[in-house]
């Protein structure tokens, strides 16, 4: 499964490569108030992908740092949970006392 990935990885990077190879054309990218400036394609290609990847990362912090805490919540909650039950187990184990015993039989 490894060499699988593996050589996925290098069949993506290989067509990925190839196709930055192909698009080194200069061009222009017109800012506002009349700037531009001119790059290869392909850098401005990956530029504007890693800006929307960091973009998107930061748009999900808040949204992911929510559902941490609403984990570590229903995760402290699950062990109040087992550590009554362990301590119900404990109660209803222990055998009852004489006195307790006397009252049901009717001495």
């Amino acid at each position: 499964m490894k060499l699988l990935i593996r050589l996925l990885a290098l069949v993506i990077f290989v067509v990925f490569f190839d196709f930055a190879l192909k698009n080194t054309d200069e061009v222009v990218l017109h800012f506002f108030w009349g700037s531009q400036t001119r790059s290869p394609l392909i850098i401005l290609l990956l530029t504007f992908f890693i800006v929307g990847v960091v973009m998107g990362v930061l748009a999900m912090i808040t949204t992911v740092l929510r559902y941490r805490r609403e984990l570590a919540r229903y995760k402290k909650e699950v062990h109040d949970h087992k550590k009554e039950a362990a301590s119900a187990a404990q109660v209803r184990d222990q055998p009852p006392p004489p006195e307790h015993i006397i009252e049901q039989v009717g001495l």
